[in-house]
């Protein structure tokens, strides 16, 4: 029943549709008046939250790395130590399942096989079940004993991208919410991060407007074979979900690697045909972040010096990453966690407008299904 509305495919549209998705997942979800984050079917108790000693996140895909997003959220706000595991792995390792632990699943369907697995066997084990889905009832959803729905609307295509952003839009709410539960985010500081994620469907749209700009340079690097995608710390994630909307939908293989293991291997593949994609932006306002740029920056000049095509996405103004990189996708500023959110757009309409050149099926890939249903 769903159709294009006016646009060339649907996956175009479901990028597009982004801002909108993003703004349904939150914003129902803040009170208006207190600014409070309301997650009314995350039923455990705040004491529950509170003797929390660790979580596990199990998800495949594009989830999963929204899941490593929110490993970095939930231990930088909440302080709990988290650990991510591909769902197709945690279910057949007999995992290690403590007292007081909690095992988030995420998926857009509800219904993947591996990661439906993963639940039960978290359940098995005794933890309580987080489920982060798209589908209201779906199996996932009804067998979880706490569940954020993410209002991404329906997804048609199979290379996931307005799923992708709700998810980490859900996470992100998750560990403000658990932080203020715990005790472990000033009131001030949350304040100021559902300001600042208030603020990113705007700049989502903002990004949209310049979708020339990605055409433009498939242009030039439709005809590559390989790509190198790079990024530190919660950027990673961002990396490794770049690289697998080009490998989905244009059929390049494409790899997301940590920035700061270039030396251990990876500068071997690079020459003047390989284009390396960097994440090279940077909070100004975080410590953290100021030395993740400058040491990303070191990553880019590295590529450079071997001759390797830099790609770079960087903040806007930016004259540093400019004058280094080969090509820069600009994004607006952001505090460090929101950051990705950001990053992850122009790196959909860079596969999509590759894939477009190529001659691909972007909306059905080939040998791949919506929701994986075998292990």
């Amino acid at each position: 029943m769903a159709d294009k509305g006016g646009f060339r495919h649907f996956m175009l549209k479901e990028i597009f549709e982004q801002p909108g998705a993003v703004r349904e997942t939150f914003q129902p979800r803040i009170a208006a008046d207190t600014g409070k984050i309301s997650l009314d079917s995350v039923n455990l108790s705040e004491a529950e939250f509170g003797s929390l000693t660790k979580i596990n996140i199990a998800a495949s895909g594009s989830s999963r790395h929204a899941g490593l997003a929110g490993k970095f959220m939930i231990e930088t706000l909440a302080r709990v130590p988290t650990e991510v595991d591909y769902a197709s792995e945690f279910a057949y390792r007999n995992p290690i399942i403590g007292k007081n632990e909690l095992t988030i699943v995420i998926t857009q369907s509800g219904e993947t096989a591996d990661t439906l697995a993963a639940q039960r066997a978290a359940a098995v084990h005794g933890s309580k079940t987080l489920a982060v889905c798209n589908v209201l009832e779906s199996t996932i959803m009804r067998e979880a004993d706490a569940a954020i729905y993410t209002h991404a609307g329906p997804e048609i295509i199979i290379a996931s991208t307005k799923a992708f952003t709700t998810q980490w839009t859900a996470l992100f709410l998750f560990a403000l919410y658990l932080g203020e539960v715990r005790e472990t985010l000033p009131p001030a500081e949350r304040r100021r991060y559902l300001s600042e994620l208030e603020r990113i469907p705007e700049k989502i749209e903002s990004i949209l407007a310049r979708e020339s700009e990605c055409e433009e340079l498939a242009r030039k690097f439709s005809r590559s074979r390989d790509f190198l995608y790079l990024g530190r710390g919660i950027h990673f994630a961002v990396a490794l979900d770049g690289a697998l909307k080009l490998k989905e939908v244009s059929y390049i293989h494409a790899e997301g690697y940590p920035a700061g293991e270039m030396k251990h291997g990876p500068n071997a593949l690079i020459d003047e045909d390989l284009p390396v994609v960097i994440l090279a932006t940077c909070d100004q306002n975080d410590p953290g972040s100021v030395l993740r740029y400058q040491k990303t920056l070191s990553n880019l000049k590295e590529v450079k010096a071997r001759s390797g095509q830099v790609i770079a996405v960087a903040n806007e103004g930016d004259r540093e990453v400019c004058d280094s990189a080969d090509a820069v996708l600009p994004v607006p500023s952001a505090p460090e966690l929101l950051l990705p959110m950001l990053e992850i757009v122009p790196l959909q309409l860079l596969a999509y407008h590759i894939a477009l050149r190529r001659g691909c099926d972007v909306d059905r890939p080939r040998n791949l299904v919506k929701s994986v249903q075998e292990e």
